[in-house]
């Protein structure tokens, strides 16, 4: 049988961390479309630039995590 001829050290058992993966994706989707909305509408009031940095790196974030996910469900 061909697990018996092993030459790594996972288990037999191992799992594929997708799952976690994905829960983890789908938060930082969520956070950083909320905190792009946050930071953008303190632009809007404020006029400050560093609200529109941080309102892109949120978005930023939100734009990997969505891309993740579409990779994760393609996987699937």
């Amino acid at each position: 049988m061909w697990l018996r001829n092993r030459a790594g050290t996972e288990p037999v058992t191992a799992r594929s961390p997708l799952r976690a993966r994905r829960i983890l994706s789908l938060v930082a989707l969520v956070v950083g479309m909320a905190a792009a909305v946050l930071f953008a509408v303190l632009a809007a009031n404020t006029g400050a630039e560093v609200w529109r940095w941080e309102a892109a790196i949120a978005a930023v974030v939100a734009v990997v995590a969505a891309a993740d996910l579409a990779l994760l469900r393609r996987r699937r």
